[in-house]
């Protein structure tokens, strides 16, 4: 297969994985008022998601490392396509929650085994600007499940967009189960493979997961409280605005990669650290009553967080020879779970003390990545100069 049919059918298969995450967080308040719940109760349909999708990607991170791709695309779709499906029948939050943290547990497969897929067979000069464009791809496709629910169906047809979403995830994954392939290539030996422990002891890796935990978290937190924000008063802005909003996710189809391309010239570490300033003047612009200087704090941010979040993955597949799917895994673990605690425990806050405190806490948080930013350009200074 050409590099350029691969990429294709990999970006379809992870734009239409990623639409599943998404696609009730422009309608969380509309879900609130339909089933009669809190915006932290009405926030699981997300948070169960990442759930699933975190707690899996352990035992699917192992498989990846030894076997070949095509029966975990396969049976990674069936969740997640099946679960969805199942959502059209479902009137109860509860039980809601429960088929979305089904769908997650499918996720990684199409998402974390497929990034280990293109680690182990890319050449390593290529893999900062590929995985960029893979990032690209998640971005693509958050983007369309938050215009599925908001813009693209009506405000009380939200199950219909996850079932939508869901059924071009099946179709997707049947397509790239049938047309990837690991040709040329012998399984990789367990004894080349570090376990998890391992890899957790290594430095250098935990940071790199450090940096993508507190990350999400802040990234998740803003972006999924976001709606609430925009429709109390004084902003009173519709769904549809909201949406509107979202599409400033968007620069992170352009960020993604070219985060790549300063990670080459500048480093890792300078790009998390300049990603780590966006973030926080993104944060900062939030906490403005104006709908306009909102928007710009969401492309500040999200501007800042895909430019972090690509040059973390790029370093962790350049660093390892082996063991990429495990590696892969618990980066996108501690991603997640990051991501989960931020709705989660953010929720809490925002409920209690508003945004103003919530996004004060979230600008502690930012700092953590960017003095790990600063510690390894300070490292690497030394070790250039020895």
């Amino acid at each position: 297969m050409t590099d350029r049919r691969l990429a294709l059918v990999v970006y379809l298969l992870v734009i239409s994985a990623f639409a599943n995450i998404y696609v009730t967080q422009p309608v969380l308040p509309v879900i609130a008022n339909d089933l009669g719940v809190s915006p932290g109760a009405a926030s699981l349909t997300v948070s169960a998601i990442i759930a699933g999708f975190a707690l899996a990607n352990i035992p699917w991170g192992i498989w990846a490392d030894h076997h070949r791709i095509q029966p975990i695309i396969l049976i990674g779709s069936l969740l997640v396509g099946l679960a969805g499906v199942a959502t059209a029948w479902i009137d109860n939050l509860y039980v809601l929650a429960g088929a979305r943290f089904v769908q997650g547990l499918g996720l990684p497969a199409l998402l974390t085994c497929v990034a280990a897929y293109l680690g182990r067979y890319l050449a390593a000069h290529r893999l900062n600007v590929v995985m960029g464009g893979y990032v690209a791809a998640t971005v693509t496709g958050g983007i369309f499940s938050r215009l599925l629910s908001g813009w693209f169906l009506p405000e009380g047809a939200w199950c219909f967009a996850i079932l939508l979403a869901a059924c071009l995830t099946l179709g997707a994954g049947l397509l790239a189960a049938r047309l990837l392939h690991d040709e040329g290539h012998a399984e990789v030996h367990k004894s080349h493979v570090s376990g998890y422990a391992g890899l957790l002891r290594n430095a250098d890796l935990l940071r790199l997961f450090i940096i993508g935990f507190t990350g999400f978290m802040v990234f998740q937190t803003v972006i999924n409280y976001l709606p609430f924000r925009l429709v109390e008063s004084p902003l009173d802005v519709s769904v549809k605005g909201i949406t509107a909003v979202y599409l400033a996710y968007a620069v992170g189809i352009v960020m993604a990669p070219l985060s790549g391309a300063i990670s080459n010239r500048l480093g890792n570490a300078t790009t998390v650290l300049l990603g780590s300033v966006g973030i926080a003047a993104g944060i900062i612009l939030t906490t403005i009553d104006s709908v306009l200087v909102i928007t710009l704090g969401i492309l500040t941010l999200c501007s800042g967080f895909f430019a972090l979040h690509s040059a973390a993955v790029g370093a962790i597949n350049r660093m390892l020879a082996h063991g990429k799917g495990r590696a892969n895994a618990l980066y996108v673990l501690f991603y997640y779970v990051g991501g989960f605690a931020g709705i989660t425990f953010g929720g809490v806050i925002y409920e209690h003390s508003g945004w103003s405190i919530l996004m004060t806490m979230l600008l502690l948080v930012v700092a953590v990545p960017a003095a790990i930013a600063v510690f390894d350009r300070r490292r690497a200074a030394e070790t250039g100069s020895s």
